[in-house]
């Protein structure tokens, strides 16, 4: 009988350390930083920026009317479980699927956390060029976008079969 291989489940570790991060940071923010007020980090590049977000990414359905923030809240419940569903298919050596499937599910539900005991989203970093503004992100966000772009560039470019 074939030995069962470990599955990637332990890659969840990685999902605790992104939502202590990303709550610690916002701690921070909400204790530290005035709202609304940019404070630079590296002069017209990075500011420290105190904002809220009810919506989803560049304040996707902002102005909805409050529901938004349960749909957010279970979309981002489901595709953690399903993830983490993954994870579990998922060999324990295979870290170009686990990393980024942790960082996803940190991420997400870094944001769920937020949206549920502020009612929106604490975003505080914010990078411009000039006066070209990308909208303000947090840990949670950072982490979820790098997740992304890992599981689309290993899925481009798989790593070769021995």
């Amino acid at each position: 009988m074939a030995r069962p291989v470990p599955n990637a489940l332990p890659w969840l570790t990685l999902s605790v350390v992104v939502i202590a991060l990303d709550q610690l940071t916002k701690w921070w923010v909400l204790t530290s930083l005035p709202e609304y007020t940019a404070i630079p980090v590296i002069e017209g590049v990075w500011n420290w920026y105190r904002t809220y977000n009810t919506g989803a990414a560049f304040s996707f359905l902002a102005d909805a009317g409050g529901w938004q923030k349960w749909f957010f809240t279970i979309l981002a419940i489901v595709i953690s479980g399903v993830l983490a569903v993954w994870l579990a298919k998922t060999p324990r050596r295979d870290w170009r699927t686990a990393l980024p499937f942790a960082l996803v599910i940190g991420g997400a539900l870094g944001n769920v956390i937020d949206r549920q005991i502020h009612g929106h989203v604490v975003d505080f970093i914010q990078w411009h060029w000039r006066d070209h503004y990308w909208p303000a992100f947090n840990l949670a966000d950072a982490a979820i976008v790098g997740g992304a772009i890992g599981i689309a560039l290993f899925g481009f470019f798989p790593a070769k079969k021995k």
